[in-house]
């Protein structure tokens, strides 16, 4: 017989993507081919390992719980010549395992339990169960509410707002215009807005990305996250960053020496080395990769399969309200008996929970195309 574990640990829902991609997992090792619209990553084709010119047995050690100097440089070049948002490397910029990491350790850092944070639907699967493990309250906010309805939400306890920019699952885009009203509205009831840009590169040439960092100069109450592994094809490095102000790198700099020492070094090395290389790769495979997302924009409405606006990241989320299933059922059922893996909207808020998240970045178009009817068919067999 086991001890009893924590009631807050108890109350914590795991990731619905994450759940379903072991489940994925667990079929292929059967032998079965999963038509995979489920998993949060695009597959690019990655040049050779080289590590000529480093030194490899610095690698196997500790490094820098900020981060590898020369990789904080080159990620704070990064997003002055591309976003407009300076930085001091040695004192804005902290490197963590992973962007996942840092915002749960920024919410850690700037809520106190019983504090309210504001989550724009549809939200990324973490953010609610992160701020539940502050102790804190999730304020969900449904995708019908606009920039300049927010308000309405906030309670005299309200401490913070996550933005999502582009959205993860929607495609959403934030323009100029809603940041800056976000912006002021962040000014105007004192609050931090905690900004998770993990899929910056992945806009149209037509909407450009713009980084709240921009409405805020001196980094007085933004957290702009990131990550490289997203960004460059390298889910599986787990290498993400914060770039904010140098007090609140400070304590954050506390909180990721006790959590993680320091990132992978041996990795940090690897992208600090090569990083105009590596950038220089995805940006050739984010051209087709949006492409294919106009692409599946045309297939579906073909189709006939709904989807919430939005025109950058690799992911959709596609209406099964006529279906009469809920998304887990929906999705269940044809994980099941199509073997095309998709993701609930449930774990995106409850004013989604009519939708599934597809991903359009792990398979060709041919299978993408298989997988739109099996859920169209679906959704027409129930209804």
């Amino acid at each position: 017989m086991t001890l009893p574990i924590g009631h807050l640990t108890q109350s914590i829902h795991p990731a619905l993507s994450v759940k379903y991609n072991m489940r994925v997992y667990d079929l292929q090792k059967q032998g079965k081919d999963i038509i995979n619209l489920s998993l949060g990553e695009a597959f690019f084709t990655m040049p050779p390992l080289d590590f000529e010119g480093m030194d490899v047995a610095k690698g196997y050690h500790y490094s820098s719980s900020r981060g590898l100097a020369e990789l904080r440089q080159v990620i704070s070049a990064r997003y002055a010549s591309a976003y407009g948002v300076p930085s001091d490397p040695e004192r804005e910029v902290l490197v963590t395992a992973g962007s996942k990491a840092v915002i749960y350790m920024t919410l850690f850092m700037i809520v106190e339990p019983g504090d309210d944070v504001i989550v724009l639907e549809p939200a990324w699967v973490s953010y609610e169960e992160q701020i539940r493990l502050c102790r804190a309250n999730p304020v969900m906010v449904p995708y019908t509410a606009s920039i300049d309805t927010l308000e309405a939400h906030l309670t005299p306890r309200t401490k913070a707002i996550i933005l999502n920019n582009p959205n993860n699952p929607s495609g959403h885009i934030y323009s100029k215009e809603e940041l800056k009203a976000l912006m002021n509205l962040a000014e105007r009831r004192g609050l931090f807005i905690i900004s998770d840009e993990a899929y910056s590169d992945f806009t149209p040439p037509e909407e450009p990305f713009t980084s709240i960092g921009v409405f805020d100069p001196g980094k007085e109450r933004t957290f702009i996250v990131n990550s490289l592994s997203k960004s460059l094809g390298l889910s599986g490095w787990r290498i993400g960053y914060v770039i904010a102000h140098t007090d609140y790198i400070e304590q954050l700099l506390k909180l990721n020496i006790h959590l993680i020492t320091c990132p992978a070094t041996l990795l940090e090395q690897y992208l600090a080395h090569h990083f105009d290389r590596l950038v220089d790769n995805a940006r050739t495979q984010i051209v087709p990769l949006l492409e294919k997302r106009a692409w599946a924009v045309q297939a579906m409405k073909d189709l006939g399969l709904e989807h919430l606006p939005g025109s950058g990241t690799f992911y959709f989320m596609v209406s099964v309200k006529d279906s009469g299933f809920s998304s887990s059922a929906f999705a269940e059922s044809l994980l099941e008996e199509q073997l095309v893996s998709t993701v609930p909207g449930i774990g995106y808020g409850a004013s989604v929970g009519d939708f599934l998240r597809i991903s359009i970045g792990a398979e060709p178009r041919e299978r993408l195309a298989k997988g739109f009817q099996a859920i169209r068919d679906k959704i027409h067999q129930s209804s």
